[in-house]
């Protein structure tokens, strides 16, 4: 069999990990849901959902991909069997649809690095910019194909040449700039007052039900725990490393990075707001179109306010940028690692995923109501898979799970049958309810009229419709995708 790839140290498997954690959601999301949600109290508990939903569905993907060497598809059907072949399909093209869109995202981000750094992005105000920027015919496109080709470059590169040394290099880096962030936004007058709703509770917020829920879905999202990019990287795991300490360091150094976040943008905010004569929260609170508002408008009027306007809007949206590329890279990973498994070479899969991503993109590059309808059901169907992942688990069985994927002889850190519970009941439980609470929403405050219409931006419909037609695609094609991934691990056992 061919020798495949590895991380060469924990190290890079970490920093790869935490890049493909570590998204533009921590750095504009998170800020505005905290806001939202009453400061310092959410943070009690998004950090309670870190353990109850996302660090055991991390651990459960790092198992399965270590354990099966497998890309989603193959690494469900290795471990469940054939019959299941289409749950890795659907957690896989989720992920997939996702990055069609992400890298649009990394392109606006890219554009305004590069408009702050010549200095246009301060020529106007930022919501002309803004506009004139997302309007225009040929900027998107072009931006997102800048995003695109740059992941795959790195990931056509391998694991170790290409995913490895990017997030080497760029997660320090990007560590580096948002301390500087945080340090002068520390110094501003005012910035106190910043500090004191990040981090303190008003303990009556833990009383409203849609606190917690927004905690679990960032956390969920945040994560990306069930995403299967984590069960990607976990095939290019050494056999020695350590399965439970390693997830227990991506969901940490995610909510690390996001509190770091929260130290660059509350302080910010709360000592440059009342310059331009409007209240912090309804700075932090602002969605704006994909909720890119605080981001992309107020950030950057915000750091107008300050000495070194240019150097640290320059900054802001670096971060941005790179924080959007290590979790694109992970993404076009995850489809090139599924087509290699149906028998593709790194290369042509490669080319394959490149085009795919720039032509299923440029509708959401070109249309702000498409984006938004692709981010409201692929960002509600990561739920699905994240489900999904304990579906595969429980169908496995959660005690054999236990003893033969995770409590293995090179983990250090042995988990118990509290493990069984969450993944039984505790996060079934978890998706029912969540999922039930966004429906509600949509019904309730988006669509209330046509909730049940498939063509809308945000209707209950709409999910539905698009994921059962990508469900109903993998169950035809699930024995034709078997007998490939059967055939393709025949050749690679006999080479």
């Amino acid at each position: 069999m061919a020798r495949q790839e590895t991380f060469s140290s924990r190290w890079s498997l970490i920093l790869a990990a935490i890049g493909l954690v570590v998204g533009t959601g921590n750095i504009w999301r998170f800020p505005r849901i905290v806001a939202k949600n009453g400061g310092g109290a959410f943070l009690i508990a998004w950090f309670v959902f870190l353990f109850l939903w996302s660090i055991p569905l991390l651990i459960a993907e790092f198992a399965i991909g270590k354990t099966t060497r497998r890309g989603t598809i193959g690494a469900i059907t290795k471990l469940i069997g054939p019959r299941f072949s289409w749950i890795g399909g659907f957690i896989g093209f989720c992920t997939v649809a996702i990055m069609f869109y992400y890298s649009v995202v990394m392109g606006w981000c890219l554009r305004f690095f590069v408009s702050s750094l010549s200095g246009s992005l301060f020529k106007t105000s930022a919501d002309v910019f803004w506009n004139s920027f997302i309007t225009s015919s040929w900027q998107p496109i072009f931006f997102h194909a800048i995003a695109i080709s740059l992941g795959a470059v790195i990931v056509l590169r391998g694991i170790t040449k290409g995913v490895e040394r990017a997030n080497n290099i760029l997660i320090p880096l990007l560590i580096i700039m948002l301390i500087v962030a945080a340090v002068r936004a520390l110094s501003l007058p005012g910035a106190v007052d910043g500090l004191n709703f990040f981090f303190s509770p008003d303990w009556k917020v833990l009383t409203n039900h849609r606190v917690w829920l927004e905690a679990l879905s960032q956390s969920a999202w945040s994560t990306g725990a069930g995403w299967g990019l984590i069960l990607t990287y976990a095939v290019y795991m050494r056999q020695k490393e350590d399965i439970v300490l390693n997830s227990f360091l991506a969901g940490l150094g995610n909510n690390s990075a996001s509190l770091l976040v929260g130290l660059a943008i509350f302080p910010a905010v709360f000592a440059l707001a009342p310059q331009l004569g409007v209240q912090p929260r309804e700075v932090m609170q602002v969605t704006g179109p994909a909720s890119t508002g605080m981001a992309f408008i107020w950030m950057p009027r915000l750091f107008a306010q300050m000495p070194g306007a240019k150097f640290f809007t320059s900054i802001f949206f670096l971060s941005l940028t790179i924080a959007a590329l290590t979790s694109l890279i992970a993404m076009i990973e995850l489809a090139v690692r599924n087509l290699i498994d149906l028998g593709f070479k790194r290369s042509r899969a490669l080319v394959f995923v490149w085009l795919a991503g720039f032509f299923l993109g440029v509708p959401s590059a070109s249309k702000m109501a498409f984006f938004e309808n692709q981010d409201w059901v692929w960002g509600i169907g990561l739920l699905v898979s994240g489900f999904f992942i304990a579906f595969t688990v429980i169908k496995y069985n959660p005690r054999k799970f236990r003893d033969k994927c995770i409590n293995t002889e090179y983990n250090d850190i042995k988990i118990g049958v509290w493990y069984e519970w969450i993944i039984r009941f505790l996060i079934p439980a978890e998706f029912v309810i969540l999922l039930g609470w966004w429906f509600y929403q949509a019904i309730a405050y988006y669509e209330p009229h046509a909730w049940w219409q498939p063509f809308r931006t945000f209707s209950v419909g709409t999910c539905l419709f698009q994921w059962g037609a990508v469900i109903l695609l993998f169950i035809i094609l699930n024995g034709q995708i078997a007998k490939k991934l059967d055939h393709s691990d025949r050749v690679q056992n006999e080479a």
